[in-house]
């Protein structure tokens, strides 16, 4: 088929397009084009294995599938089997390894002490009544601006939700300087739900995430959007512009676009930020070079925030050679060229909200994903709502849209 012949066109080879093409296909059974900008599949998500090595690595940092929702978890599983990884994330401060997320273990290591479970909440309360007063940057000049206590009532910005919780002392030692270094910006310019994402245990469970399922594919993550993408009525666009293109599709096509929102539009009423990523790869001449998967690194002098070593992904497979592949990840800021998060200011929320009316008016334009609703989304909640966009938009809309 030529392009301008597809009555479907979905914008976009991540986990929102793959699975919005992949139902049109199976379960509409007509054809769909997808164009995709990058030489490969799978957006962020995408996997190759290393040709020194041999070990399985994420090209755009560790990504761990994990859901409680059993419709989402059901679908994917029709594409590839699950490993039995369990996340679990070490921080190092002062050059010691703490179980992080901040957990019991945590708590009774950085405090010497050798607290039950019932005495946390207790200990932690006077923490932070003892360190109301004290000086968060230790009297150092040099210092960035010191933490203050939390406002009455309920928090209004990363600093004062995390305080609120751990205190100044862990607050500082884990929290404060790897935000500033991930995002650029003082954590009481952040608004307290970032901080939220993160679970806080007052027993020994190190586990990172709570979800009821957690694993990476067998086969690594390119494997699945393989499979989503494996109908022969799927027709994939590789190095290829949509917005150099879009003047030749059809122009009563359903389009699933899954890029910037402020680039649909041509940045009309102004860009909207986000924080990228940068990684710094090296190959090891050990067979194990850290010992975990993901340790973070949470001081301002050190300017990396975390290492990955993608070989503890797969603890299923054997790797048996001497050398290891690590990669040390940077936060930068972005303009819309590499994004990977965005930044909830009150003038990006701004902006959002026009591009929102704006995308609201359009017939058979579907906006969403990670980039199109400019919104941090886990990759069960991507998919999640891209069967949401083909269960409520795009099948109600079918009989309106000429198919070949």
């Amino acid at each position: 088929m030529d392009i301008s012949e597809y009555s479907y066109v979905v914008v976009g080879s991540g986990l929102l397009g793959a699975v919005i093409a992949e139902r049109i296909a199976n379960q509409l059974d007509q054809p769909v084009l997808v164009i995709e900008k990058r030489d490969h599949i799978g957006g962020n998500c995408y996997s190759a294995t290393d040709p020194t090595t041999g070990i399985e690595y994420h090209k755009y940092g560790t990504h761990i599938f994990h859901t409680s929702n059993e419709k989402v978890w059901n679908y994917v599983r029709r594409f590839i089997t699950f490993n039995t990884y369990q996340h679990r994330v070490l921080s190092c401060y002062k050059n010691r390894l703490y179980p992080f997320p901040i957990n019991l273990a945590t708590i009774n290591q950085f405090y010497n002490r050798n607290l039950k479970p019932y005495e946390v909440e207790d200990f932690m309360a006077s923490l932070r009544q003892s360190q109301l007063g004290q000086r968060a940057d230790g009297g150092r000049r040099d210092a960035q601006p010191a933490a203050g206590p939390p406002t009455a009532g309920a928090p209004t910005n990363f600093e004062e939700q995390a305080m609120s919780l751990l205190g100044r002392d862990l607050y500082e030692a884990f929290f404060k300087y790897y935000t500033i270094k991930q995002w650029q910006v003082d954590p009481r310019h952040l608004p307290p739900a970032i901080f939220n994402r993160l679970p806080f245990r007052t027993n020994y469970d190190d586990n990172y995430f709570f979800d009821r399922w957690q694993g990476i594919p067998e086969k690594g993550y390119t494997h699945l959007f393989e499979r989503l993408l494996a109908n022969r009525k799927i027709k994939v666009l590789l190095d290829t512009d949509f917005f150099e293109i879009r003047h030749l599709l059809k122009k009563d096509a359903c389009l699933v676009y899954s890029g910037a929102i402020d680039r649909f539009f041509d940045y009309k009423h102004g860009k909207l930020s986000w924080r990228t990523l940068r990684f710094e790869q090296e190959i090891i001449d050990k067979a194990d070079y850290q010992g975990n998967s993901v340790i973070n690194f949470p001081e301002a002098e050190i300017p990396y925030t975390r290492i990955h070593e993608p070989r503890h992904l797969h603890p299923e497979k054997e790797y048996t050679g001497n050398k290891t592949i690590i990669f040390r990840e940077y936060s930068l800021a972005d303009q819309g060229d590499n994004p990977y998060y965005p930044i909830a200011s009150e003038d990006n929320q701004r902006l959002l909200s026009l591009y929102r009316k704006e995308a609201a008016q359009l017939k058979n334009v579907f906006i969403s994903g990670r980039l199109g609703d400019y919104k941090y989304y886990d990759m069960h909640q991507t998919i999640d709502r891209a069967l949401e966009i083909f269960e409520t938009c795009i099948l109600p809309q079918t009989s309106t849209i000429h198919v070949v």
